[in-house]
Parts: structure tokens; C-alpha cells; sequence
């Protein structure tokens, strides 16, 4: 139970004694650091009724809560906002309570609640993850994290765009210029290897637009008829008609891809729990339409295409069927999102992490979900993210100038070695522990530096800027959290498993403060899931860290003479630094013991 809690009804008490006035709810803020307080009320909206002096109100309720409340020691009052200043044995107590639990802030998962499935990732098997895949798959699966530890139990899942014309024109490509190269026998991932021939498509088909321009096309007309665009055309037909020889080489260069982003996920430190493929997905749907249409949600055309109307909901009318019965993308997605919930019946809610380009897609997609009268689909959130650009500009994937995502993890280990070496930060380790810490400290950087920002917000990443060692960086906590563990390590006592007297020891500013950020990461992790922002994990992990920094220059920890107190910070230490630990699981960021 919170602070404000805890208090509010002493509050509601003391106003209906002195001023024989019921009050339904209490407004709090957080106690502004110049003045001296745990926490505020706010007695604004009290003067109205009472039509008193606001700081006449606050001294009454202020006096009362001290004399009849055992955790308020004292008050002040400025202006209209009483600041209530808690007894140290309410902290003292308060910690021991959490003091041996290693989840603390972690919600069990409550039984019969319906479970949340959260899609991320997505990708295209014609080409290797990019920098723009990063910023998703960070966020996707961190707010599946987040909301787990919010006691939601989840699904993690990934579509894979596995089918279409962009399929083929690598497929193509590879036939026409691959010379039967595989992975293994050009050493390349295979997402590499068939991405490369997609810009190789790219390459040629640009070369035959040119030459049917200088004999008179336009560039429309070339666009259309160029050779290799219509061989493309004719294989996805095969595809969608069987052919046997293009089902094979398609099936051969998607299991390629496959084993390439499955290394890419294992690096980068993300999974799913079950996957969809557009292959199979892209039929779904068409006999949803056909119900629509007997309920009237849906109406056809003369030409016999399908749509629904939704100006009346301030949107437009959108397509759900061609005329010669094929599908759209909306289509689709209505048809998957149904299959969903009946392959996994306590589904009761979808997470879908996509580009802010869609916005539109989903606002459309879950008004028709609704309309069809699915209660699931009450539901349904669109994790809209701003695009992620370098110092160096936009990426164009045709063009084979992506930022891919391997290489920039690679990029993110060595801008940490460097900037490591640089300071001297790894000193006394081994090569192989220095190592890992690279990798560690890249990915925990470039990680940090994503998720810190709302999701909503552009990023413009700079690799250099992420790996710094002061300020707000994923390496900054890191640091921290090895100072901490070094300690923990010459602390030569046991302190894990004593509990102090409330009345033993009295606390520092700084340990109080310390406390009471702690006491806010339950909170923290239910408005993250709530709002579905990893970026406010981040920033309070950096508002503990750096709270703590402030602490270990303020104070003497080891080097302290009262035994108590000595016991009481270093069980302080673990206790942040099991917290910041816990909070960076949730960002999919792994802590060093020693750095």
C-alpha cells in the first residue's frame, strides 16, 4: 500500500472532525525538493467548500495528522499545499518488509484473467533485419516483459511476411545470378545472402526501365514492362497455383532467412512464443467478409468488391475485398486476429507493435473488429513507434543502404571497446571477461538509448552518445550496478539475512530518499503496462542510480563505525542494485557483476 494510501483516510477523518465535511478523495503531489516533506496534499480544492484561508486549513489537518497519526512526525505548510513529513520507522519498517524479496515490484499473475498477446518483429524474408526491426523488437517484446511483471500472463508472436511480389524478385534474382550460392558456401547469414539479392533484383530491373525509356516508353509503361518485373508477376502466380519447382526454391530460400533471424533474435535477446506466416495467414478472412455481408457491416459494389462504410465514425470507406475476390491486407488481419484468439482461447487482448505509418491501418482494423462484434476486440492497442535515423540519414532497403541490424551490434561492441579502452574502465580483467563486457555494454547501450524515449518520438541514434559512462546511458547504470556488486563483495559480514530494530538506526536524507524511490517500482511498472511504455522504466532506473550516486558520495558505507548503520547501507546497496537488476530485465538488459 502506497504513502498516499496509507494516509488517506486519516486526511478524510480530520476533515470530517474539524470540519464536518465528507470528502470523497484526496489529491497528492510529490513534496517539491525545497521544501522539507515526504509527501503534499494539495488543500486547493478544499477552500471552495470551506471558503477558508488555504494555509489556515492546511495547519488544522497538518495538526491533527501529528497528533493522531504515529507515521507523521511533523508538517509545513506553503500556500496551499500541506507537506507531511513521515517518521523514519515507517521507511525502517517498510524496508524490512521488502528487505528478502527479490521480486519486489512483480505482480503475481491472477487466475481466470485473460491473457495478452503482444506482436512484434514481422519481418520480410526478403531482406535481414534493419535498425528500424531494432527499435521494434526492443519495444515489443520489453512491453510483453512489463506486462508480465504486471501480472498479465502473455504471448509473444511474431508474422512473418513470408509471401508477395518482393519475395519473388529475391527468389528470381538468386535464379538468375546466384549460381546456386547458399549460405554455407558464401559464409553469409542467410538473410544476408538472400537480401542481396533483392538489391541485385533492384539493380537490373532499374537497368531495364532505363532501356525501354531511350526506346520511347515512358517511365510508367517501362515500370510495367520490364522483363524481369513480369517474370516476378509470373512466379508469385506459380506460388499461389503450386508449382512445385517454385514452392521448392521458395521453401529453400525461406529456411535460409529463417535460421538468419533466428541468429539475429538469440544476439540481440529477444524470442516469441509462437509464430504466424503471411503464407498461411493471407487466405484468412474472406469468410468473415462473407458473414459481415449477411449482417449488413459489409455492402458490395456493382463491380462486386466488398467495403464498409465507416464515415459515419469519422473515418472513410475501406476496401475488405477486391472484385475478382482477393484479399487485402485488411483482409487479413481481421482473418488472422480471429485465428488467434481460437488458437489460443484466454486471449483477451492484442499488443500490435508497428510503425506510426500505420496508424490509420489499425484504427480501421479494430473499428471493423468491433463491428463484427468480438469483445476481445475492446481490447486491442496499436504500439505506434516514431522511426529510428543516424547522423548519416534515412535508410533505403532496395538500395541496400539499411543500417542491418547484426552489423550495428557488432558496431555498438566495438564503440563500447573503445570508449572502454579509452577510460580505462576494464582494467585487471581477462580478454575473454573484457569480451563479453563489450557485448554487454553495446547492447545494453544501444537497448537503453531506444527505450528511454517514448515510443511515440523519432529517435535520431548516435552510437557514440549511447555508450557514454556519465549521464543518462544504459553504460551509466551499468557502471552503477557493478559499483554495487563490488560492495556487496567486501562486505565481511552477513547482512543478508539480519533485520534491523526500527528504533536503531535513523535515517540519512539520502537513505530515506533512496527508500522511497525504491517503494515507488511497483507503481512504476503498473503505469508502464498500462500505457505501454518501456521509456518510463528506463528513466526511473536512471532516477535510482543516480539517487544512489548521490548517496554513496554523501555517506560512508563500509568505512562506517556504527555497526548498524554499516549493515543497514550495505543492505541499502543490494537492494537498489537487486532493483535496477530487475528493472533492466524488463528493458531485455543484462547487468554486469564487475566492470
Amino acid at each position: 500500500m502506497s504513502l498516499q494510501e496509507i494516509l488517506t483516510p486519516y486526511i478524510q477523518q480530520a476533515v470530517q472532525q474539524l470540519f464536518d465535511l465528507t470528502i470523497d478523495k484526496v489529491e497528492f503531489q510529490a513534496t517539491r525538493r525545497d521544501f522539507e516533506g515526504d509527501v503534499t496534499m494539495v488543500v486547493f480544492p478544499l477552500v471552495k467548500q470551506l471558503k477558508g484561508n488555504p494555509v489556515e486549513i492546511g495547519t488544522k489537518i497538518g495538526t491533527f495528522l501529528t497528533e493522531n497519526v504515529d507515521l507523521v512526525s511533523k508538517f509545513n505548510v506553503v500556500q496551499g499545499f500541506l507537506n507531511i513529513v513521515i517518521d523514519d520507522k515507517y521507511y525502517t519498517q517498510f524496508f524490512n518488509g521488502i528487505l528478502n524479496d527479490a521480486t519486489f515490484g512483480f505482480s503475481t499473475q491472477k487466475e481466470n484473467e485473460k491473457a495478452v498477446m503482444v506482436e512484434y518483429a514481422s519481418p520480410n524474408t526478403n531482406k535481414p533485419l534493419h535498425l528500424g526491426h531494432v527499435r521494434n523488437v526492443l519495444l515489443g517484446y520489453s512491453v510483453a516483459q512489463i506486462l508480465k511483471a504486471a501480472g498479465k500472463k502473455v504471448y509473444k508472436t511474431q508474422v512473418i511476411n513470408d509471401r508477395g511480389i518482393h519475395i519473388c524478385k529475391s527468389m528470381l534474382a538468386w535464379e538468375k545470378f546466384g549460381n546456386n550460392a547458399t549460405p554455407e558456401s558464401t559464409g553469409l547469414k542467410g538473410d544476408k545472402l538472400v537480401g542481396n539479392y533483392y538489391v541485385e533484383f533492384d539493380k537490373a530491373y532499374k537497368a531495364e526501365i532505363n532501356q525501354l525509356i531511350e526506346k520511347g516508353l515512358t517511365e510508367d509503361e517501362a515500370k510495367k514492362q520490364a522483363p524481369l518485373i513480369l517474370e516476378a508477376q509470373e512466379m508469385l502466380r506459380k506460388w499461389e497455383a503450386g508449382d512445385e519447382q517454385v514452392v521448392s526454391l521458395w521453401q529453400k530460400m525461406n529456411q535460409w532467412v529463417y535460421a538468419g533471424f533466428e541468429a539475429t533474435y538469440k544476439n540481440i535477446g529477444v524470442d516469441f512464443d509462437c509464430n504466424y506466416y503471411e503464407s498461411n495467414t493471407y487466405l484468412l478472412g474472406k469468410d468473415v467478409v462473407e458473414e459481415g455481408l449477411a449482417k449488413g457491416i459489409f455492402y458490395k459494389k456493382e463491380d462486386n468488391s466488398v467495403w464498409i462504410d465507416l464515415t459515419p465514425d469519422g473515418l472513410d470507406e475501406k476496401l475488405v475485398l477486391r472484385s475478382d475476390g482477393t484479399s487485402v491486407y485488411m483482409t487479413q488481419d481481421i482473418g488472422t486476429a480471429i485465428q488467434r484468439v481460437k488458437d489460443f482461447p484466454d486471449v483477451g487482448g492484442m499488443v500490435y507493435t508497428v510503425g506510426n505509418e500505420q496508424d490509420y491501418h489499425f484504427k480501421v482494423l479494430f473499428l471493423i473488429l468491433k463491428k463484427l462484434g468480438y469483445d476481445w476486440a475492446e481490447h486491442l492497442y496499436h504500439l505506434s513507434y516514431g522511426m529510428v535515423d543516424l547522423p548519416s540519414g534515412k535508410m533505403k532497403s532496395r538500395e541496400g543502404t539499411v543500417v542491418d541490424a547484426d552489423d550495428l551490434m557488432n558496431d555498438m561492441t566495438v564503440t563500447a571497446k573503445e570508449i572502454s579502452e579509452e577510460l580505462g574502465k576494464l582494467d585487471g580483467l581477462s580478454t575473454e571477461e573484457k569480451d563479453n563486457l563489450y557485448q554487454m555494454i553495446g547492447l545494453g547501450a544501444l537497448k537503453y538509448y531506444i527505450l528511454k524515449v517514448d515510443p511515440k518520438k523519432r529517435i535520431l541514434f548516435d552510437p557514440k552518445e549511447s555508450v557514454d559512462f556519465a549521464g543518462n546511458t544504459g553504460p551509466f547504470i551499468q557502471y552503477t550496478y557493478a559499483r554495487i556488486q563490488s560492495i556487496l563483495r567486501k562486505a565481511d559480514f552477513d547482512y543478508s539475512s539480519v533485520v534491523l530494530n526500527d528504533n536503531e538506526v535513523s535515517l540519512h536524507e539520502k537513505e530515506k530518499e533512496l527508500i522511497k524511490i525504491i517503494a515507488q517500482f511497483p507503481e512504476v511498472i503498473q503505469q508502464a503496462a498500462k500505457t505501454y511504455s518501456p521509456a518510463l522504466i528506463a528513466n526511473y532506473t536512471y532516477d535510482l542510480v543516480k539517487e544512489y550516486n548521490s548517496f554513496y558520495q554523501s555517506v560512508s558505507i563500509l568505512g562506517e563505525a556504527n555497526h548498524d548503520k554499516k549493515v543497514f547501507r550495505v543492505q541499502l546497496s543490494d537492494k537498489v542494485g537487486q532493483t535496477v537488476k530487475n528493472a533492466f530485465a524488463l528493458l531485455g538488459i543484462d547487468v554486469p557483476n564487475r566492470m
